[in-house]
């Protein structure tokens, strides 16, 4: 999979930080705050990587529910993020989760543990990532 960004508008413009940002056949945006030059039209970066956290979690309770046949209908999770620390290496993220359904004590607590493996949390916690910054060939 390839995912590609661009800038939307020129230099100048209000707009000049916001990306349109392509996956599959999904699009997105991405922007920076007021306070660092942007428009705030979008999410950041920092915010869509807590989102990738916090999606993952319900997506695979809800992914685990249906395969065990439990009562799960539906998932609601938030993220807190403090950064204060991020430059000296130390990101921490707290996520909330809010199982809703007709389900038993045990099964909330199978849900919980489930969603401590999910491949996002294991890829952000377990996972060395080694990234490659390399000139832009646009495939013709």
């Amino acid at each position: 999979m390839v995912i590609t960004s661009h800038s939307e508008c020129a230099p100048g413009n209000e707009r000049a930080f916001r990306q349109v940002v392509r996956i599959d056949a999904h699009t997105l945006h991405a922007d920076i705050p007021v306070s660092e030059g942007g428009g705030a039209t979008a999410p950041g970066p920092h915010e869509l990587f807590d989102a990738s956290l916090a999606t993952c979690k319900a997506l695979t309770a809800l992914w685990y529910a249906k395969r065990q046949g439990i009562a799960l209908e539906r998932v609601e999770t938030s993220v807190e993020r403090d950064d204060t620390s991020e430059r000296k290496g130390t990101y921490v993220l707290k996520v909330h989760l809010a199982f809703f359904g007709a389900l038993t004590e045990a099964e909330k607590e199978k849900l919980h543990d489930v969603v401590g493996r999910c491949p996002i949390h294991k890829l952000m916690t377990t996972t060395t990532v080694e990234i490659v910054t390399a000139p832009f060939v646009k495939a013709t």
